[in-house]
């Protein structure tokens, strides 16, 4: 039965740590980012596709795709990863019905609308809600850079 292994908000989606650290961590087999930006644009797409190792599923998805396919993925024997740059995306899904139980936040840098979270992750007071929102809903939201890294739980930052 596929599941999902890892749900995290990283703004850089597939890089080196992902890559390398990540997929053997959770032993993944699929990645699925979820951007509307990223799956609409096919060059993009293709680079993403290029930077993810031999043997690794790979797909993009605008949100609402990315519903419809995850509503089906009990069928089948992955261990997926999905990559998001924010994390509405992932209330989304959890409001659309899709179980996940952890969000790990791993890069959300700095731009004109957020401030310091924690360490280097960056937030806006939107985003904020949105975690809590999250937190409410049942799923659990830690922040982990790296896999050497223990997890720090977001609910004792809001």
């Amino acid at each position: 039965m596929s599941k999902i292994v890892l749900a995290r908000i990283d703004d850089r989606l597939i890089h080196g740590q992902v890559m390398t650290a990540w997929l053997q961590f959770v032993n993944g087999n699929r990645i699925i980012v979820i951007d509307d930006e990223t799956a609409n644009d096919e060059f993009l797409r293709m680079v993403m596709e290029m930077a993810v190792p031999q043997g690794i599923k790979f797909d993009a998805y605008t949100v609402d795709e990315s519903i419809e396919n995850l509503r089906n993925i009990e069928s089948g024997d992955e261990n997926i990863i999905l990559l998001a740059k924010t994390p509405d995306v992932y209330l989304k899904l959890i409001e659309s019905g899709i179980s996940i139980d952890k969000v790990v936040v791993g890069g959300m840098g700095a731009n004109s609308e957020r401030s310091k979270f924690y360490k280097n992750i960056s937030a806006s007071e939107r985003e904020r809600g949105i975690f809590k929102e999250i937190i409410e809903k049942g799923t659990k939201v830690v922040i982990r850079i790296v896999t050497a890294d223990s997890e720090k739980d977001v609910s004792g930052l809001l």
